[in-house]
């Protein structure tokens, strides 16, 4: 069975076709013209640069030469050290104790005390190691092990 299609159908058809015609149309339309732009030019001077003196070129002052490195003399002797009376330097890490002093005021023993070592000795009394070995034959192991209460003699005219 067929129906038919009623009339109020098509005039609402042909009302849709024309708004989508108007519609596709209107983009065809030209955009309204811009508004004409005025250009002014103006000139403005500008001043010229003054040239700016170029510095006059100076020599750099000369060094003189370095003094020539001396000669290594192969197998050459140690130095000898003399040996010479302690010279306390006062107290530092490693070496703490109060040193006994003869009538003069010169150090001439030492009592090691918790912490100190044989090398901080040597250096707060301005002595060499290998001479406070020497004036302390009685220390063993160049100096590694020094104990508490050791008596460390610091009278360079004395050995032991």
């Amino acid at each position: 069975m067929r129906r038919a299609v009623g009339r109020g159908a098509v005039p609402v058809a042909v009302s849709m076709v024309a708004m989508s015609g108007a519609l596709l149309l209107s983009g065809c339309v030209a955009a309204p013209a811009p508004p004409p732009v005025t250009i002014v030019a103006t000139v403005t001077a500008t001043p010229t640069p003054t040239p700016t003196p170029t510095p006059t070129p100076t020599a750099a002052p000369v060094e003189p030469a370095p003094a020539p490195a001396p000669e290594p003399v192969p197998n050459a002797p140690a130095p000898v050290y003399e040996p010479g009376p302690a010279v306390d330097l006062g107290v530092r890490d490693g070496a703490n104790g109060t040193p006994t002093l003869d009538g003069a005021g010169m150090p001439i023993s030492y009592v090691v005390v918790s912490g100190d070592s044989f090398f901080d000795i040597a250096q707060r009394f301005d002595l060499p190691q290998q001479q406070l070995l020497r004036m302390n034959p009685q220390v063993h192991d160049y100096g590694e092990n020094v104990y508490i209460g050791d008596v460390v003699n610091l009278d360079w005219t004395k050995t032991g």
